[in-house]
């Protein structure tokens, strides 16, 4: 049976396989099985990157139903390859893919790569090309001591406990790759923008040569059921010459890309988010005033269950419910049209979807006495086990809400933008007494700011017009990008927006106040 017909075999078999495994069990595990018109963009890249002719010694420490197997077989001249070799954990895919590849010349176990022993230097591997488990942290546990120790051992790799399952993988492959040997892996590409990506990076930049960077446009999304922005590095098993730059492609084929820039290792070493790259230039550090330098920024709440604590006012009413047990709250982004909330004569926000939030500090035992009807609704949600989740069961009184007082100024946090450049955030000015959920982020002036808003409230429209004129590109450089072009910021990352209108603004209110 010919390549062709196997891998039709295999596509086929993959999609059975799939639909015999619940989402919520594949998704634990991380099994998003790579497409094979990727995985073969995937091994031609790699040939050429190879000397011309270089035997292949190929591993793929995840091997699925093989997807990268099939791929190289397609692709290299079957003289080319002298050993190709595989581990999956997971029998439900292992053994059928094991019966389909049978005397093709496989060599792979149904196996827990990261228990496995690498082999001495002449048995290691020229070739790893991998889509490892996309498994996050909380799925690791107990495991992430011992991962972290091989990381170390392995790699000069310290991994934050924040990491997902890939980035141990990425590191533990480090011990069975030949000197020179060519790595290419498909991982998500948060891990050029987060905290817990510093470890990756560093040894990226450190312990091998860095090839290339591959970022596909976020809008394309190469996995259907897995909703994360992908990224395919290559680097070789080598330490990087001083001057070394990498290119950063972006968009398109690996080989035909959108877009491309080369990028000197110090650049990268000093930047903190690599998916500017290669659609921005390096970054120049200008001394230009910061959001931070005048807001503190928090998430709103988080109620634990907006469904149960976030209700209409015509809700609360035919309960009977006392409305100063509530506090007003504003709808989520998708659901606000203004961008100025002006407040009625209650201070509440002046718009259509009038929302309110439960947020209660009597305690359960005196509640019956004095608010009954409130006492019963509580009663419904410890019925309905909202009293035992996560967040609720971690307060003093579950039915209560955490401390956010309200702000002139709130952000959005997620959003989408068709095309880089755009702007998937946006400010809100609020001039009533609505808190908001953690779908914002809320800016709080700092002192000084502060005061100047309090001698002259007026100057909060001003303000708001400063924040407003942030570019869609200052604010994209600092928030993070997944699949489907959906965009977060995080409060820190609001923080290091650059924002020279307000600095401007602030500074000139500062002299007229001296």
């Amino acid at each position: 049976m010919d390549i062709e017909q196997l891998e039709a075999k295999r596509q086929a078999l993959q999609a059975d396989l799939d639909k015999q495994k619940c989402a919520k069990d594949r998704n634990a595990m991380g099994q998003f099985a790579t497409p094979i018109g990727l995985a073969t963009d995937v091994l031609t890249h790699a040939k050429n990157l190879l000397p011309p002719g270089k035997n292949v010694r190929f591993l793929d420490p995840a091997f699925g139903t093989g997807s990268f197997y099939s791929a190289l077989k397609k692709v290299f001249p079957k003289t080319q390859i002298e050993v190709a070799a595989g581990f999956e954990i997971d029998e439900h895919y292992g053994r059928p893919a094991l019966d389909l590849w049978k005397n093709t010349g496989l060599e792979c176990l149904i196996a827990d790569f990261t228990l496995q022993r690498p082999p001495v230097e002449e048995k290691k591997f020229n070739l790893i090309v991998c889509n490892p488990p996309y498994v996050r942290h909380h799925h690791l546990k107990d495991k992430k001591e011992r991962l972290n120790a091989k990381a170390r051992d392995v790699a000069n790799m310290n991994i934050s406990g924040l990491a997902g399952l890939y980035c141990y993988f990425l590191a533990i492959a480090h011990g069975w790759m030949k000197q020179n040997g060519i790595a290419g892996w498909l991982i998500p590409s948060e891990f050029m923008d987060v905290n817990y990506g510093q470890s990756v990076k560093n040894y990226l930049l450190n312990e091998v040569t860095l090839i290339q960077v591959h970022r596909f446009d976020p809008s394309d999304i190469q996995f259907e059921d897995a909703l994360v922005s992908s990224a395919v590095i290559w680097f070789q098993n080598k330490k990087p010459a001083k001057d070394h730059k990498v290119k950063f492609t972006y968009g398109n084929a690996i080989d035909r890309p959108a877009h491309e820039k080369d990028v000197s290792i110090s650049s990268l070493a000093s930047e903190k988010k690599w998916t500017r790259f290669p659609l921005a230039k390096e970054r120049v550090r200008r001394s230009v005033g910061t959001v931070g330098d005048f807001f503190d920024v928090k998430r709103g709440i988080a109620t634990g269950d907006n469904r149960f604590f976030v209700l209409t006012r015509e809700m609360i009413e035919d309960r009977g419910l006392p409305l100063d047990q509530f506090r007003p709250v504003l709808p989520t982004p998708r659901y606000l049209d203004e961008t100025v909330i002006n407040a009625d004569a209650c201070g509440f926000p002046d718009i259509k979807n009038r929302l309110f939030v439960l947020d209660s500090k009597i305690p359960i035992e005196e509640m019956g006495r004095i608010y009954p009807a409130l006492h019963k609704y509580i009663e419904e949600g410890i019925r309905q086990g909202v009293s035992e989740k996560y967040l609720c069961a971690k307060r003093k009184f579950w039915y209560s809400q955490e401390n956010r007082p309200p702000s002139p100024f709130y952000c959005t946090y997620i959003g989408r933008t068709g095309k880089e450049g755009g702007r998937p955030f946006r400010f809100i000015l609020n001039r009533s007494s609505a808190i908001v959920t953690n779908s914002y982020l809320i800016l709080y002036p700092k002192p000084l700011l502060k005061k100047l808003i309090e001698k002259r409230p007026e100057l909060s429209g001003r303000i708001f017009d400063a924040l407003s004129q942030i570019t869609g590109q200052a604010m994209i450089d600092e928030a993070r990008v997944y699949g489907g072009g959906m965009r977060k910021i995080e409060p820190k990352e609001l923080l290091n927006v650059e924002a020279p209108e307000l600095s401007s603004l602030i500074s000139g209110l500062q002299q007229v106040s001296n």
